[in-house]
């Protein structure tokens, strides 16, 4: 749905439009159970790679291909710093 006051732009509308497609065809092909699950699942494995690679720096990140984060410490990292001292 989207807000009052604003609209979506032809390019999110052709995106939104051919993601829906692509769900369809893969419900149609698949079932909506089997769908839904291969999504579940994506999703947990992203999920487990986002905090697997948390605790590295901007540094590592970039070395094994991954985004840097935006600048400064975030809390996780700043509790795995705590953390390692007290082991």
């Amino acid at each position: 749905m989207i807000a009052p006051g604003k609209t979506m732009t032809h390019s999110q509308f052709i995106v939104a439009e051919s993601l829906a497609a692509t769900i369809d065809e893969l419900y149609q092909k698949f079932g909506v159970w089997r769908t839904a699950r291969a999504l579940l699942f994506v999703a947990w494995k992203r999920r487990q790679i986002y905090e697997g690679v948390s605790g590295l720096s901007n540094y590592q990140l970039r070395d094994i291909g991954l985004p840097e984060r935006e600048e400064g410490l975030d809390y996780r990292s700043l509790l795995a710093l705590h953390v390692s001292r007290l082991k």
